[in-house]
C-alpha cells in the first residue's frame, strides 16, 4: 500500500536499535495529528508491502516505544497499538494517530508540523496562524451553545433531511444507515449528540429560522450583478435563515437568472445552445463555498456576476495544505461533518472529486479552466463566460461518440483542443503537475489512439490534436503551422531554403513566424543530423543553412 495523507510507513531501524530516530517518529505523529489523523506502520520499508520475513517485534520494546513517542509529541493521541504478523511471517507495529481537532499538536521542543499530501512539512509564520484559526473552526459543527433538543427542531426540516437520506443511492448512503431510526440517523451525521442536544450542524439543517439566526455565523448568501462598467445593477440576498443548505442552493440557482444565459454555437445548418456556466459547475462551486467556508467568520458568501465572468467568494482561505496551484490534486476537508451531510443528500460530489468535476465539465465544453485566488482572507473562484471554440467543441462532441474517455483524458484533450498546440511544460502547469513525467497518466490512451500527437523529446515535447481527427470529424479546419505534422513542417523548411538559400535561423523563423523559434530550431537541427540541409559557419548564432 502506497503512502497517502493518512498513511505512513517507517523502517524498523527508525524505531529500534542503535540507529533509532524517535524524534522523527514523533514528528510524523504530529504531522498526522494536525491533519486528519491516520495510520503509522513501523517495520515496513517505504517501497515494500511486507516486512522482512525474519523480522520480529518485541512487545516490551513496542510498549516502551509508544511511551517514548508520547513524551516527545504533545497533544497527540496514539491508539490501537498492534503487533501484526504478515503473510510472509514477518512482524510490524501498527499505530492509529488520532486527529488533533481542537488543539495544535507539537513536538516536545515546540515545533509544529503538518501532513501536506504525502509529505511532512513544518508550519511557520502565517501558516501557523491559519492552523490556529482553523483548529477553532474544525469543531464548529459539533458545538451545542443553544442547547436545543430534537423535539424543538423543525419537524418539516427533520422529515426533509430523513427523506433525502433514505432516498439516496447506496453509493452515497449505505442500506445499514438508511435502516436506522430518525434519532439514530441524526446521531450518525453528528446533528445530535448522545445526550439529545442538537449541534450547530443540526441547527443549520433542521432548525427553525429563529434558531438558525442565533447561530454564531450562519449560512448567508448575496448575489450581485454588474454592468459593463462594473456598476452594481441588481442585488439578491438570502439573509433570513428560512432555508436549509440544499434548499438555499436550489433557490440561488433558480433566482439567479444570469446563471442560465447561454451562447449559440453554429453546428452545421443549426445552432446549438451552450450555457455560459455549466449547471454542474455552478452547483459544485456553490456547494464547495458552503462546505469549505469558515463558520467562525462573520462574512457572507458572495456571488458576483459580471458580463464576462462569475466570481464566487467565500470567507476563509483554502484549507492549510491546499494552494491554488494544487487544488486539483490535494484532498483536505475543513468541515468534515458538514461535508458528509452534503454528500449524503447529493448536494455535492464525493470527497476530493469537486474540482475534478469542474475541470471536466469546463474542458468538455471547450471553456477556460477556473482561476482560484486566496491571497486575502477570502477565497475567490472565477469562471469565464466566453463563448467556446466552435471547432474544439465540435471535435470533442464527435470523439465522445466513438470513445469512452476517462475523466483525466477528457480534461487533457479539452485543454489541447482549445490551444491546438501546447508544450509539455504548459500542459503540466495547466494540470497542476509538479513533474512533466506524470503527464502520461493524464494523457492516458490519447497517444495510443493517435487522437493526440507528440513531437519533440523531454522538455521540448509538444502535444497537438492529430489533423486526421479533424478530418474524421468532418471539420473544415484551416491549415495551420501550429498543427502541422513534423514531416510536413520539414518539407516546408526545405521549400523555404530553396527560395532563400544561406538563411539564418532567425530568417527562417521570421518567414514561418506562426511557430515558435524553439520548434523551428528543433526541426532544423534534426534535418542537419539527417543530412537534409547543410550548416555553414561555426558560430551557432551566425550559422546559415542551405540545401545540399
Amino acid at each position: 500500500m502506497s503512502e497517502t495523507h493518512v498513511f505512513e510507513k517507517k523502517s524498523f531501524r527508525k524505531a529500534f536499535g542503535p540507529s533509532a530516530d524517535i524524534n522523527d517518529l514523533a514528528r510524523t505523529c504530529v504531522c498526522l495529528a494536525n491533519a486528519r489523523g491516520g495510520t503509522l506502520q513501523i517495520g515496513i520499508e517505504d517501497k515494500q508491502e511486507l516486512p522482512p520475513a525474519d523480522q520480529r517485534i518485541d512487545q516490551e520494546a513496542a510498549n516502551l516505544l509508544i511511551k517514548t513517542i508520547g513524551g516527545r509529541a504533545v497533544n497527540v493521541g496514539l491508539a490501537d497499538p498492534l503487533i501484526i504478523t504478515s503473510p510472509n511471517g514477518g512482524q510490524y507495529l501498527q499505530l492509529w494517530v488520532h486527529p488533533s481537532l481542537s488543539t495544535i499538536a507539537t513536538t516536545a521542543d515546540g515545533r509544529v508540523y503538518m501532513r501536506l499530501g504525502e509529505q511532512c512539512r513544518p508550519v511557520v509564520g502565517d501558516d501557523l496562524l491559519r492552523l490556529a484559526g482553523e483548529k477553532s473552526g474544525f469543531q464548529w459543527e459539533l458545538h451545542t451553545p443553544q442547547r436545543i433538543r430534537l423535539e424543538e427542531l423543525s419537524r418539516a426540516e427533520v422529515s426533509f433531511f430523513i427523506e433525502k437520506i433514505r432516498a439516496a443511492p447506496t453509493n452515497k448512503v449505505s442500506q445499514f444507515v438508511k435502516s436506522k431510526s430518525t434519532p439514530e440517523i441524526l446521531l450518525h451525521y453528528n446533528m445530535l449528540r448522545e445526550d439529545g442536544l442538537a449541534t450547530n450542524l443540526g441547527v443549520l439543517w433542521l432548525g427553525t429560522p429563529h434558531q438558525r439566526a442565533r447561530l454564531r455565523y450562519g449560512l448567508m448568501v448575496q448575489y450581485l450583478v454588474y454592468d459593463e462598467q462594473e456598476r452594481r445593477i441588481r442585488k439578491e440576498t438570502w439573509l433570513d435563515h428560512h432555508l436549509n443548505p440544499l434548499q438555499l442552493l436550489d433557490d440561488v440557482m433558480s433566482r439567479g437568472v444570469e446563471l442560465h444565459y447561454y451562447h449559440e454555437v453554429p453546428e452545421g445548418l443549426y445552432r446549438r445552445q451552450v450555457r455560459r456556466y455549466p449547471e454542474a459547475v455552478l452547483r459544485e462551486l456553490l456547494a464547495n463555498a458552503f462546505a469549505h467556508r469558515l463558520y467562525t467568520v462573520a462574512t457572507d458568501i458572495a456571488i458576483h456576476v459580471y458580463p464576462d465572468r462569475l466570481e464566487v467568494e467565500s470567507p476563509g482561505q483554502l484549507p492549510l495544505g491546499v494552494t491554488p496551484t494544487t487544488i486539483l490534486h490535494e484532498r483536505v476537508r475543513r468541515n468534515q461533518a458538514l461535508m458528509e451531510t452534503f454528500q449524503a443528500t447529493g448536494l455535492m460530489e464525493g470527497e476530493g472529486s469537486g474540482y475534478d468535476l469542474i475541470y471536466e465539465k469546463l474542458s468538455r465544453d471547450a471553456k477556460p479552466l477556473p482561476e482560484v485566488d486566496d491571497s486575502y482572507n477570502n477565497l475567490r473562484v472565477t469562471i469565464y463566460a466566453q463563448a467556446p471554440n466552435p471547432t474544439a467543441l465540435a471535435l470533442l462532441d464527435t470523439l465522445a461518440r466513438y470513445y469512452e474517455f476517462r475523466q483525466r483524458e477528457i480534461i487533457t484533450l479539452g485543454i489541447i483542443a482549445q490551444q491546438g498546440h501546447i508544450s509539455a511544460t504548459d500542459l503540466a502547469q495547466a494540470l497542476q503537475l509538479r513533474q512533466e513525467e506524470r503527464l502520461r497518466t493524464w494523457l492516458g490512451r490519447l497517444l495510443e489512439w493517435e487522437i493526440v500527437l507528440a513531437r519533440g523529446v523531454k522538455k521540448s515535447t509538444e502535444y497537438l490534436v492529430n489533423p486526421k481527427a479533424y478530418a474524421a470529424a468532418n471539420l473544415d479546419v484551416k491549415p495551420s503551422l501550429k498543427t502541422l505534422e513534423p514531416h510536413r513542417l520539414r518539407a516546408l523548411i526545405e521549400e523555404d531554403l530553396r527560395a532563400y538559400p544561406n538563411s539564418l535561423m532567425a530568417d527562417i523563423h521570421r518567414r514561418l513566424g506562426e511557430l515558435s523559434e524553439a520548434e523551428i530550431r528543433r526541426e532544423v537541427y534534426q534535418m542537419v543530423a539527417d543530412g537534409r540541409i547543410l550548416p555553414q559557419g561555426k558560430a551557432t548564432k551566425n550559422r546559415r543553412y542551405l540545401l545540399p
